[in-house]
């Protein structure tokens, strides 16, 4: 397949990786726990089957992950892209409510409504609800999908509807540990 020219031209021009809710002043915290995938290593490609909606059968990845520091109340998964070509990274999932008495969440997890019972998905890439998976611009490179687990000394309380701006305002000052997981995906 030809390369795609709109790709070509964005190539240098991404959010960058300082546009991470990881990266946040207000959401630093040691990273005293471990967050891993059976699907795929960190820094690793993402396999086809958790590719976005339209192109692939956009499942969830399982997810795995050490215990979390005392103390935490709940889990708050946040997976971006840092490489989109705008101001601010795509989110791929927005999700509150994880028990932290799990070690982890399996595939397809991230549905919505998900099979997991109290967990909630805000409003992720296009107004999307749940895992919304890879889906880079063909010929732009390799994306990074930054799986940002959150370990929080309290519950956030939200409206049934909820975006990333509200849990990030939310969640400020109440994080407790943090693990991160980085997959790849590249459309050539």
């Amino acid at each position: 397949m030809p390369a795609n020219p709109l790709g070509l031209a964005l190539h240098n021009r991404r959010a960058g990786r300082h546009t991470l809710g990881w990266a946040r002043p207000d959401l630093q915290a040691p990273e005293n726990f471990v967050l891993t995938s059976p699907a795929f290593d960190h820094e690793a490609p993402i396999p086809e089957k958790h590719r976005g909606r339209l192109v692939g059968a956009n499942i969830s990845p399982a997810l795995d992950w050490t215990r979390p520091p005392a103390g935490t109340v709940e889990l708050v998964l946040i997976v971006q892209d840092p490489d989109v070509p705008l101001g601010k990274p795509a989110t791929h999932a927005l999700t509150l409510g994880i028990d932290p008495s799990l070690t982890g969440i399996p595939e397809n997890a991230l549905a919505n409504p998900s099979p997991i019972p109290g967990v909630r998905h805000g409003k992720g890439a296009l107004g999307h609800r749940g895992w919304a998976g890879p889906k880079p611009i063909r010929s732009h490179g390799p994306h990074t999908y930054a799986f940002q687990l959150f370990a929080l000394d309290q519950a956030p309380e939200l409206p049934a509807s909820f975006a990333l701006d509200e849990v990030i305002a939310a969640i400020s000052g109440h994080v407790i540990g943090r693990a991160r997981l980085d997959g790849t995906y590249e459309i050539r």
